[in-house]
């Protein structure tokens, strides 16, 4: 294997060629920041957190592909990823982990100290995610904190302390992951049944399509009451209409549970996070121009 192509296979395996996964962690976590600030929050810790989404998806990839590096093979969405593959060797991954990890803890000690210990909790929950689909049918609970443990450290990081709104947010953010990542689990159902490992889209069978469709109404739900409590108005409703056009796109893409569309569904969910960060930019953005 030639440099290159060793250096391509280290950016697969730490996704960087893939920008959904990174997109879906990070407009919750812009979003957290702007509502935490109550406006543009401060350049130095915006920077941190947006160096740190980028570092600790990457990071978090690479850990997953290390601990299934003996099931991805067997499963056709992974069996491509290049540690399941050979172009990439199981000390090679570990040390690109070590180094990933070592940028994050260089981050963290530029927060303050309830940030700091916040960051420690939530990579904790990063390394156990993996594991999950081993032991429970909701893996996806796991990995909904994990992919929202931004949003409450954008509070802390601010402020010391968590917001009504933020906590809010969070719990949106965990219901609509648990929501999008069960879309996801439909696509590897029949693999991941014959490997023997587990989620939510095997346990709710023919049940799936309305269970995701009841997280994603509740989702709408929060939002809505996020957007009262905040007193919130018009570019803000506007953008939640928009995510329930979107989710009732979603559903309209999974209806046959053809696995293209489900995952079709699934990358969708970067608009949903897009529209609901623009929603609460603009409604800052107009406050400030008009008060």
């Amino acid at each position: 294997m030639t440099p290159s192509q060793k250096l391509n296979a280290l950016f697969e395996l730490m996704r960087l060629d893939r920008p959904v996964g990174t997109l879906l962690l990070l407009w919750p976590t812009l979003t957290a920041l702007w509502l935490a600030a109550e406006g543009v929050p401060a350049v130095s810790i915006l920077s941190v957190f947006v160096l740190g989404t980028f570092i600790m998806r990457a990071a978090g990839c690479v850990a997953n592909d290390i601990v299934d590096r003996n099931i991805d093979p067997f499963v056709e969405r992974t069996k491509s990823r290049p540690l399941a593959d050979g172009r990439v060797r199981l000390v090679e991954a570990v040390l690109v982990f070590l180094a990933l990890s070592t940028f994050a803890l260089m981050l963290m000690f530029t927060l303050n100290e309830i940030t700091r210990w916040m960051a420690v909790a939530g990579f904790c929950i990063a390394i156990v995610y993996p594991f999950m689909k081993r032991v429970t049918f909701f893996p996806q609970v796991i990995l909904g904190i994990a992919f929202s443990w931004g949003i409450p450290m954008a509070s802390t990081a601010i402020h010391g302390k968590l917001s009504v709104p933020v906590c809010l947010f969070f719990l949106m953010s965990v219901i609509w992951i648990i929501a999008y990542d069960t879309q996801y689990a439909m696509v590897d159902r029949r693999d991941d049944r014959n490997i023997g490992v587990k989620s939510t889209a095997l346990l709710l069978g023919d049940w799936d399509r309305l269970a995701v469709g009841v997280l994603q109404s509740v989702s709408v739900i929060l939002l809505f009451l996020l957007g009262n409590y905040s007193g919130f108005k018009t570019p803000y409703l506007l953008a939640v209409t928009t995510v329930a056009g979107l989710f009732v796109y979603q559903q309209i893409l999974i209806r046959t549970r053809d696995e293209t569309l489900c995952f079709k569904a699934f990358g969708n969910n970067t608009w949903v996070g897009f529209t609901i960060f623009v929603g609460v930019v603009a409604e800052h953005l107009t406050r400030a121009l008009f008060q």
